[in-house]
């Protein structure tokens, strides 16, 4: 009885995996060569979360500090335009541009002009006071006249705040054809600066100078230079320009 040795008839390399030689290191056949690894697919979070350039919109591709379109900025390498308080290309904050002290900044307005639109605001709200206190004020005689102008202050105070902060004009301003500016950027005067312009005004003349404090306050901007700035312009930094 003949037996056979079955681990004979097998031929080394058959069919079974050997397992002597250690797995092959590297990519498979035909992959390209990354040093760094295979970036993750175009699809994955990971991408979006990396800054993937096929993600990006157009000019996000561009180095820190550089514009879109890889041009020269002339603010400084700045890839967001002018900083912050420039006047936009081609224009002024200030509106009419002409020959004013401040570049870009129109004329200021003439002293004449300022003086007569700053009195008949005034001579507005006295006669609309007087038409309040009209029955109940006794307008013969000069005690009668005490309620009417305090009341005629009050409403100047609220008007002009509440006129320079709209559009840096009043009724007076609009026809002499001046509006009221921030001196650093020639917006509209803010909230605060409009109610302290109109305040500085009113009050020391309520509070202890009487229609005195007028007088000194306009002088104040025939001699200041280069601005013309009346007090009151002076504690809101503020400007008077034309707007003809």
């Amino acid at each position: 009885m003949s037996t056979n040795n079955s681990s004979g008839s097998e031929q080394e390399g058959g069919d079974k995996p050997s397992f002597d030689k250690p797995p092959q290191a590297g990519p498979p056949p035909g992959a390209p060569s990354d040093p760094y690894g295979t970036p993750p697919p175009a699809d994955t979070p990971s991408d979006h979360a990396s800054g993937h350039a096929s993600d990006r919109p157009p000019g996000y591709g561009a180095p820190y500090g550089a514009p879109p379109g890889g041009q020269a900025s002339p603010y400084g390498g700045s890839p967001y335009g002018a900083p912050y308080g420039a006047p936009p290309p081609g224009g002024s904050p200030y509106g009419n541009v002409g020959e004013g002290p401040v570049p870009g900044m129109p004329p200021l307005g003439s002293w004449s002009n300022r003086i007569v639109a700053k009195v008949l605001d005034f001579l507005m709200m006295l006669i609309l006071a007087v038409l309040v206190s009209l029955p109940f004020a006794d307008l013969t005689s000069n005690n009668g006249w005490i309620g009417p102008i305090w009341l005629a202050y009050a409403f100047y105070l609220v008007y002009e705040g509440l006129m320079l902060g709209r559009d840096g004009q009043t009724v007076g301003k609009k026809l002499f054809k001046l509006r009221v500016a921030m001196l650093v950027d020639g917006s509209i005067p803010t909230g605060n600066a409009a109610w302290i312009r109109s305040a500085t005004f009113v009050l020391p003349a309520v509070i202890c100078c009487g229609a005195l404090w007028w007088p000194v306050d306009g002088l104040f901007g025939v001699f200041d230079k280069p601005y013309r700035q009346c007090i009151h312009d002076k504690a809101a930094k503020t400007v008077v320009i034309s707007t003809a």
